[in-house]
């Protein structure tokens, strides 16, 4: 049987913070906190619902599973859309909020913040079926022909997992901040991500799923200016897919003490 306790001083310690820290990130009295890791009393579903989502957990999680069993990339890819922070027009309909360039450090920080999130340009998109969605503007020339400036929708992804190799998403990420790229899907085997521009200029990369914050998947996007004709030296879904083997390949190499080869 999960000890809610249990989880909750695991959460604590796995996020860093003393006992007085995460009391008053959570606005109550380090002897409450005290009470619930020793048992001695419950927290209210508000206060759990803030613990999990300082986690990048579930509710269900946090009650339902020993989370110290759980890998990392589980940890971050069992996010629900309880936790997900919204802004609602009159009618109580989810909005579509932007993320601008500019504002893509402080998302970081004020993502899980329905404060923060209020503040943040929102708009409609009646194409678009119900669900949840978030707009990012992107920056640099590694998604061309979408050029820098666009406006990308996403989708919330709920589970990390579902992510299918070579679509396009947008990873909001702990070390590598806000990106755009088609993503390889290595969760169940390695516990990695594998990152491919459309430019093929850059090189793809991987990333820990335990870096990633959230996913969502490119739906459609918004610009002002309209892309070249495509290219012949443009990559298909399947060149892409080869070269995150080679990109395999050459860290297994680099694992085992060979010789890498360079590729592009």
């Amino acid at each position: 049987m999960v000890k809610i306790n249990e989880n909750i001083r695991f959460l604590r310690k796995q996020l860093g913070l003393t006992q007085d820290q995460f009391a008053q990130q959570l606005a109550i009295k380090r002897s409450l906190v005290g009470a619930y890791e020793e048992g001695r009393a419950e927290p209210r579903l508000e206060l759990l619902q803030k613990m999990a989502a300082m986690g990048g957990l579930s509710v269900d999680v946090m009650i339902g599973r020993d989370i110290s069993q759980m890998k990392e990339y589980e940890k971050k890819s069992l996010h629900s859309k309880d936790v997900v922070v919204v802004s609602v027009d009159e009618h109580g309909r989810n909005n579509i909020e932007l993320v601008p360039v500019r504002a893509a450090a402080g998302y970081l920080n004020g993502y899980a913040d329905p404060e923060y999130i209020k503040e943040l340009p929102r708009f409609k998109l009646p194409i678009l079926k119900q669900g949840t969605y978030r707009a990012f503007e992107i920056s640099g020339d590694s998604m061309l022909p979408i050029l820098p400036g666009t406006i990308v929708i996403g989708e919330w992804v709920e589970n990390m997992n579902s992510i299918k190799n070579g679509k396009p998403y947008i990873l909001v990420t702990q070390k590598e901040g806000i990106v755009f790229k088609r993503i390889f899907n290595y969760l169940e085997e390695s516990g990695k991500l594998f990152l491919v521009s459309d430019n093929r200029q850059f090189s793809p990369y991987q990333i820990d799923g335990s870096d990633v914050i959230e996913v969502w998947n490119a739906k459609a996007y918004i610009s002002v200016d309209f892309p070249d004709a495509q290219s012949k030296g443009d990559l298909s879904v399947e060149e892409l897919a080869g070269m995150v083997m080679n990109l395999k390949k050459e860290i297994q190499s680099l694992k085992s003490g060979g010789n890498p080869k360079n590729f592009s």
